[in-house]
This record gives C-alpha cells, structure tokens and sequence, in this order.
C-alpha cells in the first residue's frame, strides 16, 4: 500500500487532519493507541452514575470558527447549544451576590457603559486594563501587563483567564491571553456566546467523525500504540506498532498528532512544552433545578465553573494540582456543598464522579509557549499536530482543531509539489 497518509493518534487534532484531507481525497490510515477515540476530549460511560459522562467539561466560544467548521464537517452542526445572545451568568459564593455579563453583539463596547450588563461595583473606565493584553510584549506574563488586582480582576479577568490558560493568570503568558481575547470579548458579543455539548462530547465531536471517515474511506485502528519512529535518508521511514511495523514509502506522510511527552520520545531533538497543569471535574447525578443557567461562573469558591446538563451537574476546577492528592470523597463532599448552596438543592451528596487530569495542557506561562513547536519539522514527510504546538492559542478546542487542519494542509501541499 502506498500514497497514504498515516496519522498517528485520534484526539481532536488527529481526527480533524485525517477529515480533512479524507476530504481532500487522500488515502488515510489513522493509528491509535486506546480502544476508544477523542484522548482528553471523549465520552464515557461511567457505572458509578450510571450515566454517560464527559471525562472533562469544555466550553467553546461562537467564534471559534475552526470548531464549529469541524462540527459542520462531520454532521454535528447541531451538536453545541448556546443562547441565543452573549450572557454569562456569575455567583459570588461569598456574599452571595449575583450577576449577568451581558456584552452587547457588535465590537463597540457599548454595554461597559451599562450597570446592569457589567459586573457590579465596577466602572467603565476599569475595563481598558485588559486592553493592554492585545499588545503585550512576546515573552511578558499577564502580571506584567496588566493590574491583576481589584474588583474586576476578582470577579472577570481572573476566573476568564484562569479557566482559558489553565494556568495561574499572572505568570501566564499575555501574549496567548491577549489572542484569547482578540478573538473572542474584543470581537463582540457574536463572537462569546457560549457553546456546551449538550449530549456530550463523544455525540458532538468524535462519533460522527468516526462516521465520517469510515463514509470518506479511512480505516481506522485501535489498539495500536506507536512504539518507535524510524528515519532513513532525510525521511520519516517506518512506524512500528506493537503487532507490526508499517514501511513507509516515498509517497506516503506522517501526521504525529500524539501528547508533547510521546511525540518528545520519537522525534529527535524536538523541543516542545515539558510543564502541564491540572483541571478537576465534578460530576453530580441530579437534575438541574428549573431555570439553572446552562453555565454558571463561581467566585470565591473551590468550585469555578457549573455546568448544567440535562441529567447531571458538572463543576470544572482549572490550574488543580494542588487537588491531585486529596480525597476524591473529602472533594465530592466540598464541591457538592457549593453546588447545593448555589442551585438550592439538598446539601444531601447524590451519586457523584470525580475525575483528575494530571497533565490536561500544558503550562501556558512565556517559557512554555516559547518550546511550541511549529507543525513542520525537518523531515518532509512528518508533521505535527496537537493543541501543544504553535497554533496561537492556548490549549484549548479550538486550537486543537486548528493544529490539525494546519498540519493537513502541509500535508497536501507536500503532496500536490511532489
């Protein structure tokens, strides 16, 4: 067999190169390693809840225009609800008060001007401050930048930032922060209506893209872990799996689009991010109460984010490592107590799940983002791809979808100038 495209694992990025060029009428052979697709973006069934549960929460933006490009690709598109305007609803655990974001849809600011769509106690003027994200100096951390003090900070940019870098806001790095909001509040409220996979993460991006390769002619195998990576003459040579090795002719490509830590081990001398962080997520089998907001930013608590689904009630802890050791019950029992004291539900602890993500992404500080690899290397014939590479944002869906067309695109144009 030649003229393939092997790409080398089924996370979001491995999945939206091989759609991609299936599409582009390549010949694709997609390895991965687990028996199941979508790595840290995937579906389960978990038989403590008795439910069918995300291994994490993840909230994507109207404008992330890759994202909802992908859906659309693989018949999803009706996959993400979202309200129908931009608002983001806000508890503040310690004094119980609460708000609504409202920012108005076009790129003038014009609802900071407005009490009741900004976040209360702040001033018009206090929202300039994180302008100076959108022309931070390369290399400079947010708390070089701009003031990570006061009311706002408290109470928006910090819990935003956090949840969007993974990482605490003031050592993070201002450049991905200020591309974060470029493309998202700077833009409008068109651009920030929150975006939830209401059936799940498995219904709305890796199932029907599993469909959709096996419609485009892709094969798909499981259980094949990449254990070595060959190079001969200048090129990418031979892939080998533990059940065999995979010859790799001059015609044929190679995507990597596996974790920074494995792609570290086949690639020689490939210099990529080395430092990760935590995320922690909740899970609750318990109906939301009626008019439970679909997301709900908490303050001042451990619990930081609420997600409403139909069937259950999902809290996402972002920069968790120092959670990684404690009792999963003790945190079970913490975060249910914020959660109850939040919906008005009993404090009674229903059927719960907690699930501990180690290394969700890495660290998004100036060293970090500077060991991103680009998805060339110096082999003609292997590209990379994952949310870890230099795609201009932090970890996140959309930047992973968008490593994996960039690493396509190379991939066909490698192909069309033979």
């Amino acid at each position: 067999m030649s003229d393939v495209v092997h790409v080398v694992g089924a996370g979001l990025a491995g999945l939206s190169c091989a759609i991609r060029l299936a599409e582009a009428g390549r010949r694709v052979i997609l390895h991965e390693g687990a028996r199941m697709a979508g790595g840290r973006c995937r579906s389960y069934y978990d038989s403590a809840l008795g439910l069918a549960i995300d291994n994490g929460n993840h909230l994507l933006l109207s404008g992330n225009a890759a994202a909802r490009d992908y859906c659309r690709r693989i018949g999803a598109g009706d996959a993400l609800v979202a309200p129908e305007q931009c608002v983001f609803d806000f508890l503040d655990a310690r004094d119980g008060s609460r708000w609504r974001l409202a920012p108005n849809a076009s790129r003038l600011p014009w609802w900071v001007l407005v009490p009741s769509r900004r976040v209360p106690g702040t001033r018009p003027l206090d929202y300039l401050g994180a302008a100076r994200l959108l022309r931070a100096k390369k290399g400079a951390t947010i708390g070089e930048t701009m003031d990570c003090s006061g009311l706002l900070y408290e109470r928006l940019w910090g819990p935003v930032l956090l949840s969007a870098l993974n990482t605490e806001p003031r050592e993070s790095s201002a450049e991905l922060a200020g591309a974060v909001l470029a493309e998202t509040l700077a833009a409008g409220g068109d651009a920030c209506r929150p975006m939830v996979a209401r059936d799940g993460l498995g219904a709305a991006f890796i199932d029907p893209a599993l469909t959709r390769l096996r419609e485009l002619g892709a094969e798909v195998r499981f259980g094949a872990r990449l254990k070595a990576l060959d190079f001969c003459d200048g090129r990418a040579g031979a892939l080998h799996f533990p059940e065999e090795t995979v010859e790799i002719s001059p015609q044929d490509q190679i995507v990597l689009a596996v974790p920074p830590w494995a792609a570290s081990g086949f690639v020689p001398g490939l210099v990529a991010p080395d430092d990760f962080r935590a995320i922690l997520n909740a899970h609750f089998k318990v109906a939301p109460p009626q008019g439970q907001p679909l997301l709900l930013g908490m303050i001042g608590s451990l619990s930081e984010w609420l997600f409403a689904f139909p069937d259950r009630l999902s809290v996402t802890i972002s920069g968790a490592d120092r959670l990684m050791d404690e009792s999963r019950e003790d945190l079970a029992r913490r975060i249910w107590r914020e959660v109850a004291a939040a919906t008005g539900l009993s404090e009674d602890l229903p059927p719960w799940q907690i699930v501990k993500e180690k290394r969700a992404t890495f660290a998004a500080t100036p060293a970090q983002q500077a060991r991103r690899p680009g998805a060339k290397t110096e082999w003609p014939n292997l590209w990379l791809a994952g949310d870890w590479t230099a795609t201009g944002l932090p970890a996140t869906i959309e930047g992973t979808i968008r490593s994996g067309y960039k690493a396509a695109d190379l991939a066909l144009a490698g192909y069309a100038g033979r």
